[in-house]
This record gives structure tokens, C-alpha cells and sequence, in this order.
């Protein structure tokens, strides 16, 4: 199971992935962490559902420093090819 995430408002310039990267790591996910240039940041994360809520819970606070606006969620596209561990692009 896997979703996409993009995270809106003030997420960029934070440590906004790598604190999404510790996050998945120790939730055992798979997928990537990148800014965009529209100031988002997009997730892309695979696992289990319980994992992937945790994930959005924390999606929605973010950081220190960091001012979240919105999480929009979606399901992830079967064409994207995703990694075998979580990574930062």
C-alpha cells in the first residue's frame, strides 16, 4: 500500500526531509522525500496502513520551524518505480 503526500505552507528550508526521512526509516517505509518548486514538498511512501497514518499524523506537524498548511493526499501512481528503502531526492 502506498500514497502520495504533498505538504503545503512553510516546508521548505526547515529540515522538513530530513526529519520525513527519520520518520519513515523508523517506520520501516519505502519511497522519497523531495522538494518541489512550488514551494511543496512531496512524500511518496509505501508500507503498511498503520505506518502510513503515522506518517500523515506527522506529515501535518512537521518540524521545528516548519508552518504546515495542508496535507493533501492521493494514491501513488503504478508507473512510478519506488526504491527499496526511503531516500531524499
Amino acid at each position: 500500500m502506498g500514497h502520495r503526500f504533498l505538504v503545503h505552507g512553510v516546508v521548505q528550508g526547515v529540515g522538513f526531509r530530513w526529519f520525513v526521512a527519520q520518520h519513515a526509516h523508523r517506520l520501516r517505509l519505502t519511497g522519497w522525500v523531495q522538494n518541489l518548486a512550488d514551494g511543496t514538498v512531496e512524500v511518496v511512501a509505501a508500507g503498511d496502513r498503520a505506518a502510513l497514518e503515522e506518517l500523515e499524523r506527522m506529515l501535518g506537524r512537521g518540524p521545528r520551524g516548519a508552518q504546515v498548511e495542508r496535507v493533501d493526499k492521493g494514491e501513488v501512481p503504478q508507473e512510478l518505480e519506488r526504491p527499496n528503502t526511503f531516500v531524499i531526492k
